[in-house]
Formats: C-alpha cells, structure tokens, sequence
C-alpha cells in the first residue's frame, strides 16, 4: 500500500510541475504498482536476484537525477533491502553459479553506498565483485556468461558486467581494472562483429562446440536486437567510469561509433523503431520490438549528450523515441502500459535455445516486460533531459576546488575530495546539482587553482562556496586583491559569478567579502534562520512574486546562514523579516548571485530529507535556468 500511494504522489507532482507528459515517469510508476515490496514475477515462488529489477531501478535512478523526487530514490532502497542483509549478503544470489546477469543489480547497490555510506551495500557490492576475481574466463580473458555455458560471450553480458566493474573500479581506486574492461569490449566486438553490415550477432561460442555456433566462427546465427542493445547501453554506461586519459575510453567511443553506424542503417524508415532481428527485417515473422527499440534510443541519445556520438545520431533517437510512443505506449485505466516487448531470450540452456530466427520471432510477446520496461524508461529520461538541453548549449561552469579544498579517507584508507564537490553523492555534496545543470546543457568542471585571467578565459560561470576555515583545512586558502580584480574583470566581460557562503564561523567571510564587495555585497558574520531538530518551517524562506530569479520556487529552506548589507549596484532577491537572504548584482556584461548558505546541496535538493512542501528542487532549476539566461545574453 505504501509504495502505490507514493506512485499517487508521483502522478500529483508531476501534473503540477509541468503540462508536458513524462512518459517516463508514469511507466515508472506503474513499474512500482506491479512490483510493490519486492520483484518477484509472476510465479515466483521465492525472491530472485534478478538482473530485469537493475534494469528497472537504473531508469529510476535516472529519474530521481532529474527530478528531484526522492520517491524513486526510496523505491530503489527498498527494493534492494528486500534482498540486502546487514551483513551484506543477498538473498537469492549464488556466486557459485558465476552468473555475469547477478552483476546488474550491483550499480544500483554501490549508488545506494555513496548515497547513503551504509556498509552493507559496500559489503554487497565487495561480494559481487568477488565473482569477478574467478569468474570463468575464454583463452583469451573474455569472461563467460554463466559457468554452464562452456567458452561463452553474450552480448548481453557486457551490460551486466561492465558497467559494475567500472563503477566499482572509479569508487574504489582499481585503475588496474580498466584494461580488463576494455578488454570485455573489443574481445565481444572482434568475434561477434559481421564485417560487412557492423551489426554483432548475439554470442560467441570458443569451443564451437553448441549447435548455435557457426563452426567457423563460433558466432550464433542471428542479429537479435535486444542484444546489441544491452551492448549499446553497456558502452555508454561504462563509459560514465572512466578516467578521462585512460587509453580504453578511446577504445570503446571506437566501438561505439561502429555501432551506431550500423544501428541506423537497420532503422526502420517507417516506423523509426528496430526489428526484433536487425538483419532480417522484411523476414515473415519479424516484428517491430519494443525493448531493443528503448535501448538504441537510449545509446544515441546518452552518447550524443556525452560528446561520443556527433549530434547527426540525435535525429533518430527522436524519430526511434516518437515510434516507441506511438506503437508500444499506451494507457489502461490510469496505468502506462508497455506494449511489444519479448520474454526472457537466450542461447543454450534447458529447454534448449538455439538462436534461429524461428526460436527468437516465437518467443511470446508480452506487456509491461521488466526489462523493456527498464529499457525505455532509461530511454525516456534521456529524451525528457532534451528538453531543457538548449539552455546551456555547452557553456562552462566551473566549482572552485581551491578555496574550499576538503578532504577526508574513504573506505580504501585514500584522501578523496568532499563537500560541495560535482563527484560527491552524499548529503555533503553538489552531485545533484551538477546534474541539473547537465540537463540545462551546461558542461561542468573544477577550478583547483586560484582565479586568474587564463583560468577563467573558457568559464562561462563561475562558482565559489563555502571558503575554508582553518578548522576545516590546514592551510586554507584566502582570497587575495589581485584574485578578486582577475574574477571582477572576467565578470565585467559577461561572466556569471555565484557566490554561496555560510553563517558565521563555519565559513571564511572575510576573505570572501574581499571579492564580493567588488559587487556591493557583504556577507555579515551572523547566524540567521537557525532550526531547531527537525522543525522544518524555522527554516522556510517564503518567495515573494515577481521574483527575477526564482519564478517557479514558492518556498525555500535555508537554515543557518550568513545575512547579507548591500549597496549599488546589488540589489535584494529574497528577504525574510528585515533580512537580505539573496542579492545578484548586474556588474558591465556579467552578473553576481549571492547567498549566505550553499543551500542547494544534496542533502536539501534531492528529496530525501525535506518535507514536500518546499521547492529547493525548484529553486535550483530557477537558479539555473537565471543563470543561462544570463550567459545567452553575454
């Protein structure tokens, strides 16, 4: 009952934040209908580690990075607390079995680590990452897909694999790991890839010895399209992982660009989706697909978001994204259901699969699938984020790292960076924030040296938060004259400048008054909206309309902040009594936005912990969408 009233709550909210439909959401709601406490299909009998939920629970993390609805974010938790113990083992998984489809779930299992930092997801994660260690392997270090299958590569078994392995090797510093990833990669793509037409047959058999395989090249007889869609999503979402000059990411864009050459050679014209087997399409029995549609929509737009793909791959994720709604999207009594999807698929096994055209166009088609249902949410998120991708159009924004330079040991004993950091996913830190300015087509970075005319040349925003005191740093680093007339000038030239402090002493005001005054703006060294516990409202800050900046946000919450004292040319945004919250201040062809609280981190941005009735979610998209309209008029 719980988990149906918050799919209500998700329809509520979604009506009221914006007329256009997310086709998204509401087939993620109906995903949360059907699988309430757990994810048991079916005829299930008993809990199953199943990798279709992973599916499910990566475009619902997709759609919490969006949304800042902390609804699907407490789904995710649950439906894996279903199966995690506090010990870190997990009901229903047998790593003996060497199943590479029992890895999926483990992305999700590290986000809720970083997230939440409860060591029994990291103990659940150091689990599954042990099968890895003796996970059979080919002569040639390709892992299989199941312990029972002799010698075998699916390309199914990248996604659930690779993106994990990854994920788990940026986290905890294995950067030994990435050439074996790659590895993965080129391996699947050099013996299933049909060097005429670039698509990629299904598996790869080493031991020619299953009745599927070619007995020349081992590979099965067919281009099933759900495979090289889970080998399409596995490129891009392993890609989020790597280090940015290891040499395998070049390997895998490579890889990735041969294939969505070829994935739209075999677009259906009419339509704009794919045939259930690519490389027979006007074949009688073939038919339209709806999953393997998702995930190449997803793989091009994902990629061309990235920078992987040239934006020519944009134009047929739209016209795949408009098939899909077209054919496989439709509504029954108040529930999105999706249409056209394939039960479970494979090579081998008992009753036995033999990869023909026959056994793959003869399988039952099925509504509301898992897995093509986690496909096209995943699929529909991307193509909701192009909604608002024209704002930023690729404009900078760099986060001061050298003012405010914490550090602390993570769970490997290594130094990382925290608070108010793009990389940092806990209460602490700025990670939803950086992927709101994601989805307004802005381009993030960091900034670990101070401000000059050369450092800030490519910037088109520029944020500081929170400079360091000497409780929070050794050596902390002060804002010195000659650094704030390099940010004055770069402002005056049409940069945007954000300012975030804090209340009196858990922040260096005075040094950040040393460049903030430049605007006429001063932070006072007070301690203003201070909260009790949890009695949310001591920190409401109402929205006064019209607003310039905020003009969909009715109520923020900022607690314990530093006051601001103005003079020209800044000019107030937001007051609370007698107080000055947030100021901005036009300055030549750039602009200043300050506050005394760097309010719009994790912890009060991404649902988790504010009650409903306040809007930072809100505020940040207004901020953002402020912020871009300032740099289009620069």
């Amino acid at each position: 009952m719980k988990n149906v009233l918050i799919a209500v709550i998700l329809c509520l909210s979604l009506a009221a934040r914006s007329q256009q439909p997310s086709y998204a959401e509401s087939v993620a709601a109906t995903a949360m209908k059907l699988w309430k406490d757990s994810f048991l299909l079916e005829g299930d009998k008993t809990a199953k580690w199943r990798y279709d939920q992973g599916v499910i629970l990566k475009g619902m993390e997709g759609l919490w990075n969006v949304t800042g609805n902390g609804a699907w974010f407490r789904y995710i938790q649950n439906s894996l607390d279903f199966y995690i113990q506090e010990d870190g083992s997990i009901k229903g998984y047998k790593p003996d079995e060497y199943n590479i489809d029992h890895l999926n779930n483990g992305k999700m299992v590290l986000v809720l680590y970083e997230v939440t930092g409860k060591e029994k997801y990291k103990k659940a994660a150091d689990l599954l990452r042990n099968q890895l260690r003796t996970h059979p392997r080919t002569s040639e270090g390709g892992f299989w897909h199941k312990k029972i299958y002799t010698g075998q590569m699916w390309l199914d078994g990248l996604y659930m694999g690779a993106p994990f392995y990854a994920a788990y090797a940026r986290l905890f510093h294995e950067d030994s790991a990435f050439p074996d990833i790659t590895r993965q990669f080129v391996l699947m793509e050099q013996k299933a890839r049909d060097p005429k037409t670039g698509l990629l047959y299904h598996g790869w058999d080493e031991t020619r010895t299953q009745q599927w395989a070619d007995p020349k090249t081992g590979r099965s007889p067919n281009v099933w399209g759900r495979a090289m869609g889970w080998y399409g999503m596995a490129l891009v979402d392993a890609l989020d992982y790597y280090p940015t000059l290891n040499p395998g990411r070049d390997s895998l864009i490579r890889i990735l660009n041969r294939l969505a050459e070829a994935v739209l050679k075999v677009q259906d014209p009419s339509s704009g989706v794919w045939y259930d087997i690519l490389d027979k399409p006007k074949e009688k029995g073939n038919y339209r697909e709806a999953s393997a549609s998702s995930m190449f929509v997803y793989t091009l737009a994902k990629a061309v978001r990235k920078g992987y793909l040239s934006p020519r791959y944009l134009a047929a994720a739209r016209k795949g994204y408009a098939g899909l709604l077209k054919q496989f999207i439709k509504t029954n009594n108040g529930q999105t259901d999706l249409y056209g999807t394939v039960s479970v698929s494979g090579l081998g096994g008992k009753p036995y699969r033999d990869g023909s055209f026959a056994y793959y166009v003869g399988e039952p088609v099925v509504v509301n699938d898992p897995k093509g249902m986690g496909a096209f949410i995943n699929a529909a998120v991307e193509m909701e984020r192009l909604r608002t991708r024209d704002a930023g159009k690729g404009s900078l924004v760099l986060l001061d790292r050298y003012y405010n330079n914490e550090w602390k040991k993570d769970a490997t004993g290594m130094p990382v960076r925290f608070h108010y950091t793009w990389e940092d996913r806990a209460n602490s830190g700025f990670a939803m924030l950086g992927d709101l300015f994601d989805r307004f087509g802005f381009v993030t970075d960091h900034l670990d040296t101070a401000p000059d005319d050369n450092a800030l040349k490519n910037a088109n925003v520029y944020i500081i938060v929170d400079p360091d005191t000497d409780k929070e740093t050794e050596k902390p680093n002060m804002i010195q004259a000659g650094e704030a007339s390099a940010v004055a000038r770069w402002v005056q030239r049409g940069g945007t400048l954000v300012l975030m402090g804090n209340d009196a002493g858990n922040a260096n005001l005075e040094s950040l008054n040393v460049l903030a005054s430049r605007f006429g703006i001063h932070f006072n060294e007070d301690r203003y909206n201070l909260v009790e516990g949890t009695h949310w409202e001591q920190g409401a800050v109402p929205v006064k309309k019209p607003n310039p900046v905020f003009t969909t946000a009715e109520k923020l919450y900022v607690k314990e902040l530093s006051t601001l004292q103005l003079s020209s040319p800044a000019l107030a945004v937001l007051t609370k009594e007698t107080k000055t919250i947030i100021a901005i201040a036009p300055y030549g062809k750039g602009a200043v936005f300050a506050i005394g609280d760097p309010w719009i981190y994790n912890e009060y941005l991404d649902g988790r912990r504010l009650p409903l009735d306040f809007d930072n979610y809100k505020g940040a998209e207004d901020l953002v969408r402020w912020i871009a309209q300032q740099v289009k008029r620069k």
